[in-house]
C-alpha cells in the first residue's frame, strides 16, 4: 500500500472511531442525566396518606364527655342563640391537667386551659374534685349545663357570669358562681404543688388567659360541667 493510499485509509479509520464513540456517548446518559431522570419519575401513591385535617374529635379522651353536651345544648336548644362552640370542663381529670376545652363544632378545633374546682368538692386539697354540690355555701363546684351571661368587671378582674340551667345548678346565679382569673390557677403554680389551687365554686382560669376564653365563649353559648362516672 502506498503512502497516499494508507494516509486516507487512517484518516477514515481515526474519523469511523470518533463517530462511533460521539455515538456511544449520545445514546449512553451521563450520570447527571440518570439521576435527573430518577427524580422526574412519578413516585408510587401513598397507601396510607397523613390527613391534612386534626385528628376528629372522637379520638380525643373527652369525647365522651362532648357528645353529654352536645345532648344538653339540644335539651336547652331554645335558650341559646349560639351553638357554634361549647366549652366542657372534664371533672374526671386532676386540676393539674388543662380540662377546659373550648370546642369550635363546626371547623373541629380546640383550646385546652386550665380550670379550678370549688374547695367544697375537695376538701382535702388532693387536687380531684370528689363531689358536686348545689348548695348555697357549699363552697363546691356544680354539674351539668350553663348558659355564658354577661361580661362584668368585678374583684377578679373581668369575669363572666354564669347560667344554671339544670337542677344540679340552677343556684349558680344566686352563688355567683362565674368564670374569673386567679393566680392560683397557672403553669407555674402546678409546677410548685402539682396541682391548682381551689375556687369557691367558679371556673377560674388563668388571669392572662381570661381575655381569650371570655373572647371564644361570650355571652350566650354554653358551658358543661361534669364526670363521666355521674348521672
Amino acid at each position: 500500500m502506498d503512502r497516499r493510499n494508507f494516509t486516507k485509509f487512517a484518516l477514515s479509520g481515526l474519523a469511523f472511531s470518533f463517530l462511533s464513540d460521539s455515538i456511544g456517548r449520545a445514546a449512553l446518559p451521563t450520570a447527571s442525566e440518570t439521576l435527573g431522570s430518577k427524580a422526574l419519575a412519578p413516585e408510587p401513591a401513598s397507601l396510607a396518606p397523613v390527613p391534612a385535617t386534626p385528628r376528629a374529635v372522637a379520638e380525643k379522651p373527652y369525647a365522651p364527655l362532648l357528645e353529654r353536651a352536645k345532648a344538653a345544648l339540644d335539651n336547652h336548644a331554645h335558650r341559646f342563640e349560639l351553638r357554634d362552640r361549647v366549652a366542657i370542663v372534664d371533672f374526671d381529670a386532676p386540676s393539674k391537667d388543662m380540662r377546659m376545652h373550648i370546642v369550635d363544632l363546626i371547623g373541629g378545633q380546640t383550646s385546652s386551659y386550665l380550670v379550678s374546682h370549688g374547695r367544697g368538692s375537695d376538701p382535702a386539697h388532693s387536687g380531684w374534685l370528689h363531689s358536686f354540690s348545689n348548695e348555697p355555701n357549699s363552697l363546691a363546684s356544680s354539674q351539668g349545663a350553663f348558659k355564658t351571661g354577661d361580661i362584668y368587671v368585678g374583684q377578679h378582674g373581668r369575669s363572666m357570669r354564669l347560667i344554671g340551667l339544670d337542677a344540679q345548678n340552677n343556684n349558680a346565679e344566686s352563688r355567683a358562681i362565674v368564670v374569673h382569673g386567679a393566680d392560683y390557677v397557672s403553669e407555674d403554680h402546678v409546677a410548685a404543688w402539682g396541682k391548682c389551687g381551689r375556687s369557691e365554686g367558679c371556673f377560674a382560669v388563668a388571669p392572662h388567659l381570661v381575655p381569650q376564653v371570655l373572647a371564644l365563649l361570650g355571652p350566650g353559648r354554653m358551658l358543661y360541667a361534669d364526670r363521666l362516672g355521674t348521672a
